[in-house]
């Protein structure tokens, strides 16, 4: 139960900072800074744990505020100081009256009330005041009435000034490579793009496209060109994982989803695919496909030896790291405080059996006999498998699981219930000093010279 708790929490906080994410790098009071208030509360929202699907201009600017002050962790939800006693108007008849307008918009307030008291049987002992509605509705932004939409999509060239304002990623089918030396698998290309400047900040080519393959690959970017303010990505499932909303929202990066069948927005990161296609893979030998890492380093090398110092159309003939060293004067870097190992760390959830083990890709792992039923998270990196990993139970992390040593385990004594008797009462000290002392036993000198007589060595210490 704590668990789930616990997981809608970090749920809502992703879903607060994705609202705001892309305001974070304005400063407070900045020109344009209501207008997108206004405009973000007039779109609709899936919130985690609750029917509500619009968010008021003060409940954002409020969020803000608290990132400001607290990072991340500052947008959890607290505990409520009114938990177990009643309120006037009660969460979940809150939430019906909202949805109830949103699924009406030509309601007034009376018919909404009345939709609930009919329809949804609100209890008439409910007190709802037609002022308090109002007031309800209009902090979520359903009372005013809406513009309509456009019927064709814009679409506009655009382009940021500076290094790190937005890169793009996407993955691409690249060719075949030799597995373990035996069969042909499939390699995905997994690349990212500078809007600015056209530099790949990193790109490799792995066996599959999953999360697991994705963070690598945004590591050796974030090391190679410091953190981005905004990662523009498509709606495939790598990029709505929730381990990866996690990370961006740890970095301070602005997590942004391309709308379905609509890959125009990416287009310069389609146009670097089709300069790959074009220029790269009809270069590749065979040598160049009989391992994975043989793909990937002729990738870099042509990545920084070719594509970065050749002239670019788009860039008025400058070449990528031409334009990244004349605007690359606000990057953020990585600080020594930031561990990009831990953050990339995948999960997994595991129940620990009963002789201590936890099997995590094939492989057995040893935990602390405390654990032994109960559900832990493990913190791995995939690319060292048998390395030791963390274990994490209800939020703090436990120990280092190793790789089980079976060898060993033959001569570690198990940890058995005492078998000696235990006093009952407590024994009196007085008792203990008085009582007689045990038997000496006898020793095999004197038995000797009971049976046998005085030794020869007697005879002569005697002398």
């Amino acid at each position: 139960m704590e668990d789930a708790k616990e997981k809608l929490r970090h749920e809502v906080a992703l879903f607060r900072y994705g609202v705001i994410a892309d305001l974070l790098h304005l400063s407070p009071g900045a020109t344009g800074l209501y207008a997108q208030l206004k405009a973000k509360s007039e779109q609709d929202h899936c919130i985690p744990g609750s029917l509500r699907r619009r968010v008021a201009q003060e409940t954002m600017r409020d969020w803000l505020r608290h990132y400001r002050q607290g990072g991340f962790d500052g947008l959890m939800p607290k505990p409520r100081a009114d938990a177990g006693k009643s309120r006037k108007l009660p969460q979940e008849v809150a939430d019906l009256l909202v949805t109830i307008k949103e699924e009406h918009r030509d309601y007034s307030v009376r018919l909404v009330i009345e939709e609930a008291f009919g329809k949804h049987e609100v209890s008439r002992e409910i007190e709802l005041a037609p002022s308090t509605v109002h007031r309800l509705l209009s902090r979520h932004g359903l009372m005013r009435k809406e513009s309509g939409e456009p019927r064709d999509k814009d679409h506009r060239r655009f382009s940021f000034l500076k290094a790190g304002d937005l890169w793009m990623s996407d993955v691409m089918y690249g060719p075949a490579v030799l597995v373990d030396g035996r069969r042909r698998h499939r390699t995905y290309l997994i690349g990212f793009i500078d809007d600015a400047t056209r530099v790949v900040p990193y790109a490799a080519f792995a066996l599959s496209e999953n999360t697991e393959t994705f963070l690598p690959v945004l590591k050796g970017a974030l090391l190679r060109r410091s953190i981005p303010r905004r990662l523009f990505v498509d709606n495939g499932a790598v990029y709505r994982s929730n381990h990866l909303e996690l990370v961006c929202a740890r970095l301070g990066i602005t997590l942004i989803h391309a709308r379905a069948y609509h890959p125009q927005a990416k287009g310069k990161q389609e146009r670097w695919f089709r300069t790959v296609r074009m220029q790269f893979l009809p270069r590749l030998t065979p040598q160049d496909t009989e391992s994975l890492d043989a793909l990937n380093r002729k990738l870099w090398a042509w990545v920084e030896g070719e594509y970065h110092h050749a002239p670019h159309r788009g860039l008025d003939g400058e070449t990528p790291l031409d334009r990244w060293a004349r605007v690359a004067d606000e990057v953020r870097c990585v600080t020594p405080d930031i561990d990009l190992d831990d953050l990339c760390l995948l999960e997994a959830r595991r129940v620990v059996q009963r002789d201590r083990t936890i099997s995590l890709d094939g492989i057995a792992y040893e935990v602390d006999a405390s654990l032994v039923g109960e559900t832990v998270t493990l913190r791995y990196d995939s690319s060292r498998r048998g390395r030791p990993i963390q274990v994490h139970h209800k939020g703090r992390l436990i120990q280092q699981a190793r790789v089980v040593d079976t060898y060993a385990n033959c001569f570690v004594r198990r940890a058995r219930p005492s078998r000696q008797l235990e006093p009952v009462e407590p024994v009196d000290s007085e008792v203990v000093a008085t009582a007689p002392e045990p038997p000496q036993g006898l020793l095999l000198n004197t038995m000797a010279e009971r049976d046998h007589g005085p030794t020869a060595s007697d005879d002569k210490e005697d002398a």
